[in-house]
């Protein structure tokens, strides 16, 4: 299979990493070998090249993270010094350098576990790619997203350090500008990225909160 310079396979019909009328993101610091998603993959690293989210030693946690592809950009990116924990109501295979829970974060149980995971490390960086199951009918999708969201806020809300990173898949429509309003107060830099991957109609966007504020 034909690779691109970063070392992810190509999006079915192209010939290298995704193009679109955004620019192609240059994320070509070393060659990366996904094993699942690699249009999820592609998403994040261009985020990683925009905002340098990721930095070596990290502690990262993944919320919804099956089937892992978010969680292998994120260990190569922390590297052997830090440690990306991930969780998801669905099963993951195992991955290099990942911890994963499986259960609802929700509970106190998973939280406790995740916490427990982390041997007492300060939590640096939390990434959500959560989706629920789409009925094509945006009017109950949307809000079905959002909450998704709302839930990652918390999360992020209750274990992130101070001046902790925050990057979470959002859905323009109803509840997503009270969303964003939300992280503004609680954070001290707020972005917007629609990465070249996302289809272009797609109301799909990708925010990242910096400077969390505890």
């Amino acid at each position: 299979m034909v690779k691109s310079a970063i070392g992810l396979p190509p999006l079915p019909g192209q010939n290298g990493p995704p193009t679109g009328t955004r620019r192609t993101p240059k994320v070509s610091w070393f060659a990366l070998s996904i094993t699942v998603s690699a249009k999820a993959a592609y998403k994040l690293l261009e985020i990683q090249d925009k905002d340098r989210v990721f930095r070596p030693g990290m502690t990262v946690v993944d919320l919804g993270s099956a089937p892992g592809s978010w969680s292998q950009v994120a260990s190569k990116l922390v590297g052997p010094a830090g440690q990306v924990i991930a969780s998801d109501i669905l099963p993951m295979d195992a991955l290099p350098g990942v911890r994963f829970i499986q259960g609802d974060f929700r509970e106190e149980a998973v939280l406790a576990e995740l916490l427990a995971a982390t041997g007492g490390r300060s939590i640096d960086l939390l990434i959500s790619d959560m989706a629920p199951n789409i009925s094509g009918t945006m009017a109950a999708d949307v809000p079905r997203a959002m909450h998704l969201c709302d839930l990652a806020l918390d999360m992020a809300g209750q274990v992130l350090k101070p001046g902790g990173v925050f990057v979470v898949k959002v859905f323009q429509g109803e509840g997503f500008e009270a969303f964003r309003q939300d992280i503004q107060q609680r954070f001290g830099t707020l972005k917007s990225r629609k990465p070249a991957a996302s289809r272009p109609r797609s109301r799909e966007l990708y925010l990242v909160a910096k400077d969390f504020k505890g």
